[in-house]
């Protein structure tokens, strides 16, 4: 089983399967980041025999650096740079694990984009948004289709049954 923490959330992935930290690949960081003026990563790959996953996190229940309603703009970005980074690194990454990533990324079926946005339950002054998982759902699905017409927003408690993988808060 992988474990992959990102801020207060641990992702488990199933046994056999491949999941990575993208945005801290070597080529990432060291080649790829600077490309045009600087490009941007999704937290996870995530691949399995049929499917291959991006998944970007977001905890709103502990500090936000982006208003909700620009999450939207700012995961299409992450996702066209991190394919591209992706494509290039299945030829020129200097790490062999990395390569072999890319590539077995690039081979297997279609993208899945997945927003895991964790949120207070409730409003309050200091953290006074709450998104809506079905509204932000349908702007992603307005800015990804080329991608994937049915990118998923999810929490730890909401997850769909065809992703394999657990999520569980650290304390």
């Amino acid at each position: 089983m992988t474990c992959l923490t990102e801020g207060n959330l641990q992702f488990q992935f199933p046994p056999g399967d491949v999941a990575e930290h993208y945005d801290e690949w070597a080529f990432y960081r060291n080649q790829f980041q600077s490309v045009a003026g600087g490009s941007k990563a999704v937290d996870f790959v995530f691949v399995d025999d049929t499917e291959k996953w991006l998944i970007e996190v977001k905890d709103y229940r502990i500090h936000w650096r982006i208003k909700p309603s620009c999450l939207s703009d700012e995961l299409a970005i992450k996702v066209r740079d991190s394919l591209a980074g992706i494509a290039a690194a299945s030829c020129n990454a200097n790490d062999p694990d990395e390569k072999r990533m890319a590539k077995r990324a690039l081979r297997t079926g279609r993208w899945i984009i997945v927003l895991h946005l964790e949120q207070p339950r409730v409003r309050s002054k200091i953290r006074p948004w709450i998104v809506a998982p079905a509204d932000l759902t349908q702007k992603l699905r307005r800015v990804l289709k080329a991608i994937d017409a049915h990118p998923r927003v999810v929490d730890k408690d909401n997850m769909a049954p065809s992703m394999r993988w657990t999520v569980v808060s650290l304390p």
